[in-house]
């Protein structure tokens, strides 16, 4: 059986085939030069060059350098963002909020704004101060000499006090993250110049993970102006959530009857703890609720020639969260994800408890300082609290909520022991649970099973995209369609070219080698191609 659940990878598919389609206008430079021109409009000076800075997971980013400084204008991607609106209005949101509230190093935004209000209607954007640096956090926590195409670990060889000065920077971000409070759970809005809200719901990686990959319709998303005021109805609504995932994703979820089973049993047993509120502190029900970023991470932190962090970027799915998130140690503290981890997650757990006694060791450092400086109080310490979640098992919890493609994994070997009790027989304990379900959850789990197994004997997408993936898919296939229509026609032509030459002389061959019908991809470089708008030095 599955340790986990596998992505639908005829969704996964059609997502890389629409964002990569996307991405190959950027080599254009019809496309490239207003981008350029939009930049220039709203941030003026003396352009040197214009290049693709980088492809990441959700967006594509473009730098304008000036004689001093340099601009990003930063878009989304088609097929890998399925909130693009959204997603940009609430990162704009946090960043300005972080910006005056705190002194983490973020990029000072210029300008943004929607896909009707960017150049050529490409896509959602945010234009902010490019932020020079060295290298990333990541690459200096990572193996020497990995490769990029290889998943990052943390160098089990890194010298202890260069681990102890990352680590401590890393800390007072967390830190910083942690001061301000909010009494509901989801996305900030800026209300004024100096006030910021939550006004709607928690727009979080997962979500968009589970529309892109995991065929979940967006009905059975949380409305967009959805906010708790509880920690237990929170869970409870990411509890259904897993449940939803599970009934919808059309290929890839189950390998077996006896799979959907225990994957159903799982996620009918944690919505339970959650409706019981198990999984949750009673005296955090009601907050406070702290600013929680789901893509924060080594890749995203970078940093100076001394090794000092300088900025902190990406921060999409930003949201106020239950505290509990903030008290779960980080798990990027060993760079790749414990369902990742080549040798199990414990042998993932094992070194990380290792390497968390280092952080928590030069958090403690840093919180000291800051208590004496006043930068911090007494009872806003997270180095106790991680501790103890680390202790309780409550960073799986947290864990499994956030990550529901790991859920499975971590549900059978960290949770579901925690409240049920241990067993002689790991692999096969859901069957031992099935007296935990009451008959009717025992015929939804049967039906679901008939459904699964029927799903299995084909292979249909189900997918349901945001409008604009939906816009690109139908261009895709109009051009498709003309290209082919062009194609006939072109054969056609030289058919008749043909007849005509061989009535007239049997002598002379038709030219019939396709040439005039195929598209040629050049292989100019960006720089090549932006050599002739005069913004490349």
């Amino acid at each position: 059986m599955q340790s986990q659940m596998r992505p639908d990878d005829v969704a996964w598919e059609q997502a890389e085939e629409t964002s990569d389609n996307w991405l190959v206008q950027f080599l254009k430079l019809d496309i490239l030069k207003p981008i350029a021109d939009f930049i220039l409009k709203h941030n003026k000076g003396d352009a040197t060059e214009f290049a693709i800075l980088k492809k990441g997971s959700y967006n594509i980013s473009l730098r304008m350098k000036y004689q001093k400084g340099a601009t990003v204008i930063r878009f989304s991607q088609p097929g890998a963002v399925f909130f693009p609106e959204e997603k940009i209005v609430n990162e704009v949101a946090v960043m300005r909020f972080l910006t005056d509230q705190t002194s983490i190093p973020v990029p000072f935004i210029l300008h943004s704004g929607t896909r009707k209000e960017s150049p050529l209607e490409l896509s959602p954007f945010i234009m902010m101060d490019y932020i020079d640096h060295g290298t990333k956090m990541y690459d200096a926590l990572n193996v020497p000499g990995c490769p990029k195409e290889e998943r990052g670990i943390l160098d089990p060889n890194i010298d202890k006090d260069t681990l102890e000065v990352l680590y401590k920077q890393l800390a007072g971000v967390l830190l910083q993250l942690s001061i301000p409070s909010f009494s509901r759970i989801g996305s900030l809005s800026q209300i004024d110049d100096f006030t910021w809200e939550v006004t709607r719901r928690p727009l979080s990686m997962n979500m968009n993970e589970l529309l892109r990959l995991g065929g979940l319709p967006r009905s059975k998303l949380f409305d967009t102006d959805t906010t708790f005021d509880t920690t237990s109805s929170y869970f409870e609504s990411l509890a259904d959530l897993n449940i939803d995932h599970l009934i919808h994703q059309r290929n890839d979820a189950v390998e077996s009857a006896d799979d959907c089973r225990r994957k159903f049993v799982a996620r009918q047993l944690f919505r339970k703890l959650a409706r019981d509120k198990r999984l949750t502190n009673p005296s955090l029900e009601n907050g406070p609720f702290k600013i929680w970023c789901d893509d924060l991470r080594p890749a995203n932190v970078l940093l100076n020639e001394a090794m000092e962090i300088v900025g902190v970027v990406d921060w999409e799915f930003t949201y106020a969260a239950p505290v509990e998130f903030s008290y779960a140690p980080p798990w990027w503290l060993l760079i790749e994800k414990p369902e990742f981890w080549s040798k199990g997650i414990e042998d993932w757990t094992r070194v990380f408890d290792d390497r968390l006694k280092t952080f928590l060791d030069v958090m403690k450092d840093c919180e000291d300082t800051w208590i004496r400086q006043g930068r911090l109080k007494e009872d806003q310490r997270l180095s106790g609290p991680m501790q103890q979640s680390w202790k309780s098992g409550d960073f799986w919890i947290m864990y499994a909520v956030l990550n529901s493609f790991a859920f499975d994994a971590i549900y059978w070997q960290k949770i579901d022991p925690r409240f049920f009790g241990p067993t002689e027989s790991p692999g096969e304990v859901w069957q031992e649970r099935l007296d935990l379900l009451d008959e009717k959850e025992k015929d939804e789990m049967e039906q679901l099973v008939t459904q699964k197994l029927k799903e299995m004997e084909s292979r249909v997408l189900a997918w349901d995209p945001d409008e604009y993936t939906v816009a690109f898919r139908k261009q895709l296939k109009t051009r498709g369609e003309a290209n082919e229509e062009k194609m006939k026609a072109g054969e056609a032509h030289k058919i008749e070219k043909a007849e005509a030459k061989e009535n007239k002389s049997n002598e002379i061959e038709a030219d019939v080698d396709g040439t005039e019908a195929s598209g040629i991809l050049g292989t100019d470089t960006i720089s090549d191609k932006l050599a002739t708008t005069h913004l490349s030095g």
